[in-house]
């Protein structure tokens, strides 16, 4: 009985397939470039200002409370304190704003066949996951510079957090990415929307701190567990027993799954609108 055997794949299939990679490669790398340019400028004034942002925020922050309290809820540092709590909101806000804009910043350029929405969207991506990256290794290192801080860092619970806060973002920036150039008013309900992150997310506190009942509404923010598990690899001492990152995932997964089917589905209605 003779057996049917599958021919092996064309050389010119998989020079295809190769030359496919490079080409959405080099457009994702030059899309990275033009947003850097726009987003940023040409000087390295720019990322000076992504830098000083937060610095001003963790600065402002920790001269208010310093005030008012005699040591922060962890430590001895307010500064370090606040810059654990503002860093991770700021990673979700600027990585999720980012990408949920990628489709009407670059509605003209996707008129070209060879520019599609993953590569708007994987340029936007990279380009705020780095800028945020050097943001957080240089306002840290300046905190424990400044405060003089010795300690031995637990970066597992410290990538964990990041990890997942790059997920969170990346899920909840696509959805958004669709209802944005869908429904032009969604941008402006969504900024009302979160405009309260700020106070709910563990910034000013740990969750801990806060009474039962609230803890029973603060529990259901996704961003609560990711500052509770970040000050947990800063903070040896710490041990946050609410924390569910399963829970959070699914906020990473769903809006992702339906982001997608969605831009994949209507991607092209952005060139009409």
């Amino acid at each position: 009985m003779s057996q049917s055997v599958s021919p092996p794949p064309s050389p010119q299939r998989t020079r295809t397939n190769g030359m496919t990679r490079f080409v959405t490669l080099r457009t994702v790398f030059a899309l990275i470039l033009r947003e850097m340019t726009t987003t940023y400028g040409r000087s390295p004034g720019g990322y000076v200002w992504a830098i000083i942002q937060p610095v001003a925020i963790i600065a402002l922050l920790a001269a208010v409370f310093s005030y008012a309290l005699r040591a922060p809820s962890l430590g001895t540092s307010f500064l370090l304190f606040y810059a654990t709590g503002i860093l991770p909101l700021r990673l979700f806000q600027d990585l999720s704003g980012s990408i949920g804009g990628a489709i009407q910043a670059n509605r003209a350029l996707m008129s070209y066949p060879r520019v599609t929405f993953v590569d708007v969207i994987l340029a936007r991506a990279i380009l705020s996951v780095l800028t945020q990256v050097m943001v957080n290794v240089v306002v840290l290192a300046g905190i424990f510079w400044i405060d003089g801080i010795r300690t031995s860092l637990d970066f597992t619970p410290i990538l964990q957090a990041y990890g997942i806060c790059v997920a969170l973002a990346v899920g909840v920036g696509v959805l958004n990415c669709y209802l944005t150039f869908a429904f032009p008013v969604w941008k402006t309900v969504w900024g009302i929307v979160t405009k309260p992150l700020l106070l709910v997310s563990g910034v000013f506190y740990i969750f801990e701190d806060v009474p039962s009942a609230a803890q029973q509404i603060l529990w259901f923010n996704p961003l609560i567990h990711i500052t509770g598990l970040a000050r947990q690899g800063f903070y040896g001492a710490y041990h946050p027993g609410y924390i569910n990152l399963l829970f959070v995932a699914s906020f990473a997964i769903v809006p992702l799954f339906f982001g997608v089917l969605l831009l994949s589905r209507f991607n092209k209605d952005a060139l009409f609108k």
